[in-house]
């Protein structure tokens, strides 16, 4: 906020220097430019040849592409990547359309949060099962439906954390910052680019560091995509792994391990470490940190000439034409946070609205549910849900246990954060279906019973929600309470109960809520594996659903998502709407 220029006329000092140094002849790029110039070159011809890809004839159905030969995994690496960033790029084109919406209108919060509750539980098989005939319909004949299904599979598996995560972050603005920028006037507009989006930095990028996970997590439903009477395969790591692990072929899933190690590390440092160095500066320090993250990428940028240039020019430019967006300094402004009590009338009517929107689609189901199931298996699918609540509640207890005591040592040490960042994201982006072998292999040969140890793969798909969220929380945490509790000698269990446990808690809820969704939602694949002919299933909503999925019995399916999105609602309602608003308050009390 203090960048705001003075005179519209006049260029930044930097900005000035840099065009001095133009004139006197170092203008010309450098190897540094060279170097970006090729990668940026080298990208474009990627791109253009794998969206050329996209649009061909759409493959023979129930015939696979897929050659399980470790060469191919660079062409398939390759479309992968270019399927999980453009997902990214809508979850987060979602986000800052839909949380901030959330955040700011009380009507809106009341249809938007429960909204997302249920979407966020509901398995990507759901999504697939009812969206893949739109865009192959959209398409017809073209591979590029098949490729929008599988990019909008993945975007439901990336959207859900990313938009609680800025919604968590805008109910929790300080009220100091919220005052200056009424102070000086800034418009909607320049507050959401000023205020609310570098104060969620933070949390937001750990956040889609996690989605980027998650589409890894289910990425095998994304690519092989099953239609009402077959399956079509897309070129990618998710077919490949289906392929390797319907042919038991253990070589090839261990070239996709090492293929998805590459890809992560990759995106890792060229994206994801410059991205933590830049908003490293956003932390609501009043000291200044011992350790500052540090990226090579970064660092490559700034040593560059003609696009340090370009970039200062840009930015200039951006400045100036944001000035339009904001108002004088004399002009009142009202903070986004205060909004006028509304109409209990025009609430009344809205809640009427609503009610009568859910009446009418609960009876749509039950009218279409009935016509070909009985009682007998709703009851079936209502005790798959019980048994998956209690797997849920128990993954969710032992992940808090294991995670909370190791995000909070790394967040609060940046130089371990940044360390552990990308051991820590390959680890959360190793699909369920990875360790199908070891679990089949291990349940059959020892006689186990899958209800009890299939349950760990529903933990492999969740923890890491609470994971990234308690480091960012913990990362989060002022320089000055950290000095203030080493001055006074607080004692340990102190500490932990009065002040870093207060101190993450939003962070800490925000993760758990979407792990409760993400348990959910990982039910679908951990409930029912496969490897080979070998079928091993636990009782649960998620293999309920995952037989009705292979069969395309949507009355199943239809029956299950909605006990199962019945399930995420009562209990949000009962106990995480009731944690999230005492976070805020949380929150509150220490931003005053």
């Amino acid at each position: 906020m203090n960048n705001r220029p003075s005179d519209h006329s006049s260029i930044s000092p930097t900005l000035t220097a840099s065009l001095n140094s133009a004139v006197q002849g170092r203008w010309f790029p450098n190897v540094y430019d060279l170097a970006v110039m090729i990668i940026i070159l080298g990208l474009f011809m990627a791109i253009a040849q794998i969206a050329g890809d996209m649009v061909k004839p759409l493959p023979p159905q129930n015939v696979s592409p897929i050659v399980l030969d470790p060469w191919n995994l660079f062409e398939y690496g390759a479309r992968t990547t270019v399927r999980m960033f453009l997902a990214i790029f809508a979850s987060l084109i979602f986000t800052f359309s839909v949380a901030p919406l959330a955040a700011k209108s009380k009507r809106a919060e009341r249809i938007i949060i429960p909204t997302l509750d249920i979407l966020q539980s509901v398995p990507v098989l759901g999504f697939i099962s009812f969206t893949v005939v739109f865009f192959l319909n959209l398409f017809p004949g073209s591979e590029l439906g098949a490729e929008c299904a599988s990019i909008f599979a993945i975007f439901t598996a990336q959207v859900w954390n990313m938009t609680f995560s800025f919604y968590q972050s805008l109910r929790t603005i300080p009220e100091n910052l919220d005052e200056v920028s009424t102070h000086l006037g800034l418009s909607s507009w320049m507050r959401f680019w000023k205020l609310e989006v570098p104060f969620s930095a933070p949390g937001l990028v750990w956040n889609a560091m996690m989605s980027m996970s998650a589409g890894w997590f289910f990425l095998v439903a994304s690519e092989a995509i099953i239609t009402t009477n077959s399956k079509i395969f897309l070129p990618g790591i998710g077919s490949w792994l289906a392929q390797a692990i319907e042919q038991e072929n253990m070589s090839a899933v261990l070239w996709a391990v090492v293929a998805m190690g590459i890809i992560i590390a990759l995106y890792n440092q060229l994206i994801f470490s410059p991205l933590i160095v830049a908003i490293d500066k956003y932390r609501l320090d009043e000291t200044e940190g011992q350790f500052h993250a540090n990226s090579w990428v970064y660092n490559f940028f700034q040593r560059t000439r003609y696009f340090k240039v370009v970039t200062l020019f840009v930015h200039w430019i951006n400045r100036h034409l944001s000035a339009i967006f904001t108002r004088s300094p004399g002009q009142k402004s009202h903070p986004s946070k205060k909004n006028p009590a509304p109409s209990k009338i025009f609430d009344m009517v809205w809640m009427g609205g609503i009610a009568g929107v859910m009446i009418w689609a609960l009876h749509t189901i039950y009218n279409y549910v009935s016509l070909s199931l009985d009682w007998e298996i709703f009851r079936e699918a209502l005790v798959g849900c019980f048994y998956t609540l209690i797997r849920v509640l128990i993954t969710l207890t032992l992940a808090s246990l294991l995670w909370i005591p190791i995000g909070v040592w790394l967040g609060l040490r940046p130089w371990a954060a940044q360390r552990s960042k990308s051991i820590s994201q390959f680890l959360a982006a190793f699909p369920a279906n990875i360790f199908f072998p070891f679990f089949v292999v291990g349940i059959v040969t020892y006689n186990l019973d899958p209800t009890i140890w299939l349950s760990p793969l529903m933990m492999i798909g969740a923890q890491w929600y609470i994971f990234f969220n308690v480091i960012a929380g913990a990362s989060s945490f002022p320089n000055d309470l950290k000095e203030a509790t080493a001055i006074y000698r607080v004692n340990y269990w102190t500490w932990w109960k009065k002040i870093i446990l207060p101190g993450i808690f939003p962070f800490y809820i925000t993760g758990t809520l979407t792990a409760w969704g993400a348990a959910w939602n990982a039910s679908i694949v951990s409930e029912f594996v496969s490897w080979g002919p070998t079928k091993l299933e636990a009782t649960g909503i998620g293999s309920f659903i995952a037989k009705a999925s292979e069969t395309n019995d949507f009355p199943r399916i239809v029956l299950g998502l909605t006990l199962l999105s019945f399930f995420v609602i009562l209990f949000n309602r009962l106990l995480w709407q009731p944690l999230y608003n005492a976070s805020r308050l949380i929150s509150e009390d220490e931003n005053k």
